[in-house]
């Protein structure tokens, strides 16, 4: 045990949905229900008034000292309420997850925080909390203070702070207090660009120190950045572990059609997206085949074919281009264009299919995943598949082979250059 921070063997958490308000009954309604529990015990009413749902299942790993663990999965798997039993703010309902050393939270904004206590005060009472001398503290309070950037309101009430305010202070004390476990969930898309960064590099500095992290995020550049290996969840449970390389690449090409076509299964469709329903989404090189691997040197074709079941106002459908790691490369709609945009103001019941085509030296050689968004604009989204296709671009022909180095960045243009004897 002495070499890991944590161990975890077979956590479940289980949570209740569907429970009935307890709404102060009055002396009426007591003497009502009594009158009906021999129906209810009947029907077996009285046995279950609530669902339960597994947000976690079975979840076994070990994280050892100095390691830096990144978690990742799509909405909904289950990575802030591994990070809470961790942590220890919340119990899980079976299973146990042992922890060898102070830990470190910033599970969301203000975590720990007391609203009617002043930044300074707060600062003195998280110390507290992990266990440091208050000559500790005191050695890092100006190093904690001039990280958040919140001194001139170090004695105001906390309550008092805005959003980024508190983020500031809230992740300058959980890096800045020496714990030997540090967790992150994801907050810093709190904060603006500048102190993202910041913390991005102070929580490099922790891992090089040799203290243990634990890092939740969105940001799989960040992830691969930070991180030596990641877990990857899936509805509650974990599918995969690996070098962070390895895991990312897993998660991005996880779900993803593979063969340069996607078709949504009816049970893929949600009922809140009536009346549009969508059908695929392809990839086709200019010979109009469809292909998982396109050529940089040409253009290709995307695709997306849907129904609507009824007249819709305002409707586009565009699609997100993203690189494998998940930066986003462009966003683009069906009805971008003036003349598409008056001439399906309405767009009618039917089977549509909208096309568009990415230029010929754009893309440069890599995997990209493709989503699907469907909505009308401030008013509402009907389908959204933020990961709906995988396919990779070969560089083949494209201008600059002869140069052997491989070309950073998402794209490669051709940008036409002319050289000029003067």
């Amino acid at each position: 045990m002495s070499n890991y921070s944590f161990i975890v063997e077979n956590i479940g958490k289980q949570y209740r949905i569907g429970a009935e308000v307890n709404r102060s009954p009055t002396l009426r309604d007591k003497l009502v229900d009594i009158g009906n529990w021999p129906k209810r015990a009947i029907k077996g009413e009285w046995k279950r008034k609530y669902e339960t749902f597994w947000a976690l299942k079975d979840i076994s790993f070990e994280v050892k000292k100095g390691q830096v663990l990144g978690v990742i999965g799509r909405n909904g798997a289950g990575k802030s309420t591994l990070l809470k039993i961790l942590s220890r703010v919340t119990e899980p309902t079976e299973g146990r997850a042992i922890v060898n050393g102070r830990i470190g939270s910033l599970l969301e904004v203000g975590t720990g925080f007391h609203p009617e206590l002043t930044g300074r005060e707060n600062i003195y009472l998280n110390g507290a909390v992990l266990g440091m001398k208050r000559f500790d503290i005191e050695r890092k309070f100006d190093e904690i203070v001039e990280f958040s950037g919140v001194s001139k309101f170090i004695d105001t009430p906390v309550k008092r702070y805005s959003s980024g305010m508190y983020l500031r202070l809230a992740f300058s004390v959980a890096a800045h207090l020496e714990p030997e476990i540090l967790v992150v969930d994801e907050v810093l898309a709190v904060g603006d660009a500048e102190f993202q960064r910041k913390c991005l590099g102070k929580m490099d500095d922790v891992a090089k120190e040799g203290r243990t992290v634990l890092f939740v995020s969105h940001d799989m550049s960040a992830i691969l950045r930070l991180t030596d290996e990641a877990i990857v969840l899936d509805k509650g449970r974990i599918i995969h572990r690996a070098p962070t390389q390895d895991a990312v690449d897993f998660y991005m090409s996880s779900r993803l059609s593979q063969s340069g076509e996607r078709t949504w299964r009816e049970e893929e469709i949600p009922e809140s997206s009536a009346p549009f329903k969508p059908i695929s989404i392809r990839i086709k090189d200019k010979e109009n085949r469809v292909v998982d691997v396109a050529r940089s040197a040409e253009p290709l074709t995307i695709e997306v074919e849907y129904e609507i079941e009824e007249d819709i106002k305002g409707l586009r459908v565009g699609i997100y281009l993203q690189t494998g790691m998940g930066e986003y490369i462009f966003a683009a709609f069906d009805t971008d264009m003036a003349e598409n945009y008056e001439k399906y103001s309405i767009r009618k019941s039917g089977k549509y299919v909208s096309r568009c085509e990415i230029p010929a030296h754009f893309l440069n050689e890599r995997k990209y995943v493709l989503g699907v968004n469907a909505s009308s604009y401030r008013v509402k989204r009907y389908f959204q598949d933020e990961h709906a296709l995988s396919f990779g671009v070969d560089t083949a022909g494209a201008p600059g082979k002869q140069w052997p180095e491989r070309r950073i960045g998402a794209i490669r243009p051709d940008l036409g250059w002319r050289i000029e004897k003067i």
